[in-house]
């Protein structure tokens, strides 16, 4: 048998013909695999913190409009949307971290929770700013959401990729009746850990008790908290009413939901895919709005099935003790005050 040698000198040239290959342009460096092979697709992940519901999750139901969109836009075999709800990227307070950082790609929320990020969009979370959802779209789509939509990219590297509107305003789930403040007085209601909501809650009355919303549930099994300020299709799809029966229209809070995008993701997407992605991201919230007003009516006969008591409220006096938060909001933050003379001077 012959035996072969090789050389010092012959593994530095097979090393440097292989250093030139790996610089060269894919084309030129590897003809014979990119011949053959098909592109990979773009994986992002999306994150929400409810239930895998459907019906009442807004973050599925976005989820499942998004994928519909991709394939009308035929993108669904270049861009694969993973979906991780109830929480299982963490709590939202530090998903919101990893958006910014592009370490997650999409999160469907509330903006309330990225008032922490980015203190503008506490003015959309103010007690009674809105009086409806129709209201709330047509301020954001008449100037508000661009100019929110600039100050969350150059502060927390993000993009709205849809406006949709919560399911529902937020109201009062209790485990006693409420109809006013003095009723509402020292209860502990759980709110988001957002300084304006809880303020909201403080001057409604409540004792506000800020809680990631993945402790609900059993914060109020335990009886740490005496209620929640939510609206009912959430409420459905996390099974809150199995602790709480009372259910007050308060309706305080005509919530944003939208489609947030790591602006970092954004870029490392394909330049050509970035447009029919950002479509669809808007297709997708608007499919959204619809189902909203379509599940909160069906959540609100899910819980009166389920024996909770669905009670009107003073809203009038809850009003009244709210309307110093605007004032108060507006003042410290001088580029709010145009953005809420806009919305105050909008009709639904």
């Amino acid at each position: 048998m012959t035996k072969s040698h090789t050389t010092r000198r012959d593994l530095l040239r097979r090393a440097a013909v292989l250093a030139g290959a790996a610089t060269l342009p894919p084309m030129l460096g590897a003809p014979a695999i990119i011949g053959t092979a098909q592109a990979a697709a773009v994986k992002l992940k999306l994150s929400s913190s409810q239930a895998n519901d459907p019906k009442y999750a807004n973050g599925r139901v976005y989820y499942d409009a998004l994928n519909r969109a991709l394939k009308a836009n035929n993108l669904s075999e270049q861009i694969e949307v993973q979906f991780f709800p109830d929480n299982q990227l963490g709590q939202e307070i530090d998903v919101i971290n990893s958006v910014k950082l592009g370490v997650i790609d999409v999160m469907v929320t509330g903006t309330s929770i990225w008032a922490n990020a980015v203190p503008l969009l506490g003015l959309l979370d103010l007690g009674y700013m809105f009086s409806s959802f129709a209201q709330q779209t047509k301020a954001l789509d008449a100037g508000v959401g661009s100019k929110l939509e600039a100050a969350l990219l150059a502060g927390a590297n993000t993009r709205i990729g849809g406006w949709c509107y919560d399911f529902g305003p937020r109201c009062l789930l209790t485990k006693t009746l409420v109809r006013g403040p003095a009723e509402l007085a020292g209860k502990k209601i759980r709110t988001l850990p957002n300084p304006v909501i809880t303020e909201c809650l403080r001057l409604m009355g409540a004792a506000a008790t800020p809680l990631a919303f993945g402790e609900v549930y059993t914060a109020l099994q335990a009886g740490v908290l005496d209620g929640v300020e939510h609206n009912p299709p959430t409420i459905v799809a996390s099974k809150l009413y199995e602790s709480a029966k009372f259910f007050t229209a308060s309706e305080h809070i005509f919530g944003a939901l939208a489609c947030f995008v790591s602006d970092s993701s954004f870029k490392r997407m394909p330049a050509n895919l970035r447009d029919g992605f950002l479509d669809a991201t808007q297709k997708a919230a608007i499919d959204t709005r619809k189902r909203g007003l379509e599940a909160q009516v069906e959540g609100t006969e899910v819980l009166k099935q389920q024996g909770v008591t669905i009670s009107e409220c003073d809203v009038a006096a809850f009003r009244a003790r709210v309307l110093p938060q605007t004032e108060a909001f507006a003042k410290a933050r001088p580029d709010a005050k145009p953005l809420i003379d806009q919305i105050k001077a909008t009709t639904a």
